[in-house]
């Protein structure tokens, strides 16, 4: 693996935490994951965007020819986000698998760039003028893509091809771009950032602080029924005191932003950062992390509104949030940050592809109710797509996981910290450290010093904030006192090769209740057990229907045994519940006058079976909700 991390702020950067490079993932949850992506998602990533038509855009713009362009005018983009993947598991995990489909892509990427520099084949083919609808062009966000893939191809194997492209085409923006342009769907912001990082050309990241600096004057054209909050153009983000508008946006806006005051050193823009992230997370966050609650807009609704049977929770909006608080994690080093990166990836972006990693889920709603009417290829309720034509989500999810060890753990001048617990190694500051885990099923984390410098350093471990009753174990000695829950445990002393520290999470299954502004959720539950948020299925509970199901007063939950249909090592979680099955007559009016409801035709005592909410879908499409009542 590559010896360098995805995001790599400058020596100068106003930062608290810098990447540990050297972190590997060896085997276990997210070990198995990646394995499935590496062995069947990008794979078929490749053959589904050369399908599309995208490949064979970008090799009629190689020939010079005009004409019909096939896909989507973001088309370029999905190339993009899919070299990125195949570049950072190349690094990963070497092999010479993806390496001739890597370098006939970036060949072709090479070729249909123009000798000015500019690419983006819909403008290409169409002959449309360049930078003139950058509202809905997506040439920016095009470009952003292509530019972080082109990080990654340098990073993590040393390749320059696509960096040449890349920064061709970031010169053509810093020369010819309107002065005071914006692009419709942020990213480029981003990709500017890192791409001066990487190439310590000063001029993009002075464009990327001006995109961000001239954002929320309302100066995007405006189509269709949406103002200007869509766009993030409505308040100037210095000022603005929360998220809002298109999530994926949002996020994607947020991370490059976060990026540009980190390296500026501009402590009021990463105090608005912090504002607006700590009210999404109180106030626009579902509890499995996802955001974006409103469909028309793929957009954040108003605070608390949450409803689960609407939820859009769309899986790029879900990387995006990982991104952005890794970011600023990073500016920051604090937990909260960490706690919403473990909250999302295991229950917001993984449920984005099924456990076969063939079959992909857009929006990840939270409650499928029986007769759902799955009129929209994106709804839930039609079950996992082999793909979509708006295909932002499956790449994205591609290049989150072929790239997920670099978010591990940060080291800084006092020692090493771990946010992520996965088996396999951590490297940093002249440390190796061996973790040991079954995480998330266990909570038992085991690290092993294997290489250390004589002198004293710190180990500090991330205590998630829903692990009361954690301990921890070492065998020089109990150590400091424990962290609470939402902070870190940290050891400093002089370390020896073999010095092993035990950190004992409690993974155990719990009720979570909403705060009584969420008002779709008042009078239910939703069971967790350790950073997993668990769900009622269909496939689990025949004879009855999940509508009809809610806990008992006592539920009694335990840790049960395998289900049909999942793999081995998940862990279900069962209950005492009820079932309310009404009379065939009672289908009229659904409402009476309160304190005289009409009986049920049998009330009776069901065992519930909770799976994480991850792996539904896997065995079938039908109801599942997320909160359940408790009577």
């Amino acid at each position: 693996m590559s010896d360098d991390a995805v995001v790599r702020p400058r020596p100068e950067a106003a930062v608290t935490l810098r990447p540990a490079a050297g972190a590997r993932i060896e085997g276990g949850f997210w070990g198995d994951r990646q394995r499935v992506n590496r062995d069947v998602t990008i794979p078929l990533g490749g053959e589904r965007i050369r399908e599309s038509g995208a490949f064979a855009n970008l090799e009629a713009a190689a020939r010079g020819a005009g004409g019909e362009h096939r896909g989507k005018v973001f088309a370029d983009s999905d190339v993009y986000k899919w070299l990125e993947a195949v570049a950072w598991e190349r690094g990963r995990a070497g092999g010479d698998g993806l390496a001739r489909a890597y370098q006939e892509a970036v060949a072709l990427v090479a070729a249909a760039q123009r000798p000015d520099g500019y690419l983006h084949t819909h403008t290409q083919l169409t002959g449309r003028e360049p930078y003139s609808d950058l509202a809905s062009s997506h040439e920016l966000y095009c470009a952003g893509h292509l530019m972080q893939a082109a990080v990654a191809g340098s990073r993590a194997l040393g390749d320059d091809t696509l960096l040449r492209v890349a920064t061709r085409l970031a010169d053509h923006l810093v020369k010819d771009l309107p002065a005071d342009a914006l692009d419709g769907h942020p990213q480029i912001e981003t990709a500017l950032a890192e791409l001066y990082r990487e190439t310590g050309a000063r001029p993009y990241l002075d464009l990327a602080t001006r995109m961000v600096t001239d954002r929320g004057g309302e100066r995007l054209p405006l189509k269709g029924h949406h103002g200007p909050g869509i766009r993030q153009d409505r308040v100037p983000l210095r000022e603005a005191t929360t998220v809002e508008g298109h999530a994926v946006r949002a996020m994607y806006l947020a991370a490059g932003t976060t990026d540009v005051a980190v390296e500026t050193a501009d402590a009021d823009l990463l105090a608005a950062l912090t504002r607006q992230w700590r009210d999404m997370v109180a106030t626009k966050t579902y509890l499995t992390g996802g955001l974006g609650s409103v469909w028309y807009g793929e957009q954040f609704g108003g605070p608390h509104e949450l409803t689960p049977e609407t939820a859009y929770c769309e899986t790029c909006a879900a990387v995006g949030s990982v991104q952005w608080s890794w970011r600023m994690l990073l500016a920051t080093g604090e937990a909260a940050f960490a706690d919403l990166m473990e909250r999302t990836l295991h229950n917001a972006v993984l449920p984005g592809i099924s456990l076969g990693g063939d079959r992909f889920f857009y929006v990840n709603a939270l409650r499928v109710r029986a007769g759902a009417n799955p009129d929209d290829r994106r709804a839930a309720a039609r079950g996992r797509q082999d793909w979509y034509g708006t295909a932002c989500c499956p790449p994205n999810v591609m290049r989150l996981l072929s790239s997920l060890d670099h978010y591990l753990a940060t080291g800084d001048a006092e020692g090493i910290q771990v946010h992520l617990y996965a088996p396999g190694t951590i490297r940093a500051g002249g440390v190796l450290l061996e973790v040991e885990t079954d995480y998330p099923w266990g909570g038992r984390v085991e690290l092993v010093v294997c290489e250390t410098p004589d002198h004293p350093w710190t180990l500090a471990l991330r205590i998630p904030a829903w692990a009361e009753g954690t301990g921890v174990e070492a065998q020089f000695g109990a150590g400091e006192q424990l962290a609470e829950p939402g902070g870190y445990h940290r050891v400093r002393r002089v370390w020896r090769r073999g010095d092993r520290v035990t950190l004992d999470l409690a993974v155990r299954p719990r009720l979570t209740a909403a705060v009584p502004r969420l008002d779709v959720a008042r009078g239910q539950v939703a069971v967790e057990r350790g950073p997993l948020v668990y769900c009622l299925e269909q496939a689990d509970h025949p004879g009855v229907i999940v509508d009809d199901l809610c806990l008992a007063t006592n539920p009694g939950l335990r840790d049960g045994t395998p289900v049909t249909g999942l793999p081995a090592e998940v862990v279900p979680v069962v209950a005492r519940g009820r079932a309310h099955v009404h009379r065939a007559d009672d289908a009229g009016f659904p409402y009476r006058t309160a304190g005289a409801p009409r009986e049920p035709e049998h009330e009776g005592p069901v065992a519930l079976t909770f799976v994480p909410y991850y792996a539904w879908a896997n065995r079938g499409t039908g109801p599942m909700t997320i909160w359940t009542p408790m009577h």
